[in-house]
Order: structure tokens, then sequence, then C-alpha cells
């Protein structure tokens, strides 16, 4: 397998990690535990288990003061956890899957962004791409059949923020230049990050009734929604470029649907598998320029 094909994979494994969170959050809140609790316990778990991954690998070794750690704090902060904490507010305020197809617009800001950085418009199979997925995704949530009345000012304006600063992610990930190691800096970025999350969600949760139980999921779904995923775009990304990584990102809501019927046993439509077929039809597309 060359570089690049690698690096294509890692970022689909990092998109589907992400996608497998989806289930596996709905059963943390049936098991008691709320929005703040594990996105408090999801980040924390996840820094840690990155430093664990810098300790035990002799390679990642070195001083993180050195790199730019300022700048990775800052994507990781207004990019990383700023989109979670969006997104989790908007779906507090509407209907999930209105959720989901606002969070979804960054796959074209992303584009736009990468676009307007290397000032060279996408590709004409790109936009194709763009439109299949997006059209995959209305499918795939159901859009059509969702309660669109049940919306506020805030949930909109949350749910676009949550694309454009997941999008600045995406963007950065592409753009970051450093000689360290990918688990040093990813273990930078998510820890840069915290200091945003605690003054939102204070840690003090850990230390009630039950911290132990919060604690592992937050490592269960910090190593899924943190560790792996960041590791792969750090990898990936780089070597494939913003605008392919913000479509191959769209492979998580295909996994998290699938995930969902197998963990969560929710009903699978067939409206819905024609949309994921269309998200990874337009994935395809998209790199159908570079494989011909």
């Amino acid at each position: 397998m060359n570089s690049r094909w690698f690096a294509i994979v890692l970022v689909i494994v990092g998109a589907s990690s992400y996608g497998l969170l989806s289930p596996l959050i709905k059963m943390a809140y049936q098991d008691g535990w709320n929005e703040f609790q594990i996105t408090a316990s999801q980040m924390t778990a996840g820094a840690a288990l990155l430093w664990l991954l810098v300790l035990l690998q002799r390679q990642a070794w070195g001083n993180p003061f050195k790199g730019p750690w300022i700048k990775l704090s800052l994507v990781g902060m207004f990019g990383l956890t700023a989109s979670t904490l969006l997104y989790n507010t908007a779906l507090s305020e509407m209907d999930a899957t209105v959720a989901i197809v606002l969070l979804f617009q960054f796959t074209w800001i992303t584009i736009v962004m990468d676009s307007i950085a290397n000032r060279k418009w996408p590709e004409r199979n790109q936009w194709l791409a763009v439109i299949m997925i997006m059209l995959g995704t209305l499918c795939a949530v159901e859009a059509f059949e969702a309660d669109w009345s049940r919306f506020t000012y805030l949930g909109i304006i949350c749910g676009i923020g949550a694309a454009m600063t997941y999008g600045f992610f995406l963007f950065m990930a592409g753009r970051m230049e450093t000689h360290l190691h990918p688990f040093m800096k990813s273990a930078v970025m998510i820890t840069g990050s915290l200091p945003l999350l605690y003054l939102i969600y204070p840690p003090v949760v850990f230390f009630q009734a039950g911290g132990g139980a919060l604690l592992l999921w937050g490592v269960g779904l910090g190593g899924l929604g943190q560790a792996l995923p960041t590791i792969a775009f750090m990898v990936g990304i780089p070597r494939i470029g913003s605008t392919l990584a913000a479509m191959l990102g769209a492979m998580e809501l295909p996994v998290g649907i699938v995930a969902s019927l197998f963990f969560l046993n929710e009903a699978v439509h067939g409206v819905q598998w024609f949309g994921m077929l269309l998200i990874l039809t337009g994935i395809v597309v998209a790199e159908k320029r570079k494989v011909s």
C-alpha cells in the first residue's frame, strides 16, 4: 500500500471512529450520565490515553514546547473542543436529525477554506462528490421526515458553528507543519483544549458518586473520539489534503447508522441505505481522478 492510500485509510478509520461514538454515547446516557459529564470524561480520558501512548513509544519522546505547541493548542481548543461544545448545544436545542444536517456542512466549508488558502477552485468531480455526500446525508438521516419545526436560533447558530469549527480543525490538520511525533502532536493538541472545556464543564464530576464508572465511559469514548481519530488525522490529512479529508470524513455517518443498528437495535430503512450508498459513491468520485 503506497503512502497516499495508507493516508486515505487512516482518515477513513478516524472518521469511522467518530461514527462509533454516537451509539456509545446514547448507551452512556441510558446509563444515567448527561452530556456535560460525558464530554468532560471523554476529553480528559482522551488526553490521558494520548500521553500514555507517548510514554510507551520511545520515538515520541521529546520536548513538546520545541514545536508549535501554542498553535496546536489553539487548533485543539477552537477546533475539537469548540465543535464538541457547539454540537452538544445544538442537539439540546433541536431534533438530532436537523443537528446532523447542520454539522455535515463541514464538507463544503472545509473545501472553501482550502480553496481560499491555495487559491485554487475545487475540481468538477470534487463538487459532484460534495453534492452526492450532502444528498446522501439528507437521505441517511431521513431529514425529509424530521421535525424541522423544533429548532431555535441558538440551535441553528450552534449547529453551523460546529460545522465551521470542525471544518477549521480538518483544514488546519492538513497545514500544521511540525517535527513532533504524531503521538506527541496529538497529545499537545488535546491537552491544550482542556482549559476551555473545564471552564464550561468543570471536572468536579469525577469526584462525585459514581466517578469511577464515569471515567470508564471516558476511557472508551476518549479512545474512539479523541485518541484514535486525532492521531489518524494528524498522520493522514497532511498527505492527502483537507479537501479530500473533508469528504472522507463523511464516513462518520454511515458507520454511526450501522453501529446503531447493531448496538441499539435501531431500525435502518431503505432510504437510509440509499443515503449511505450515495455517501460512499461520493467519496469514490472525489478520488476518481487521482487513481485514473
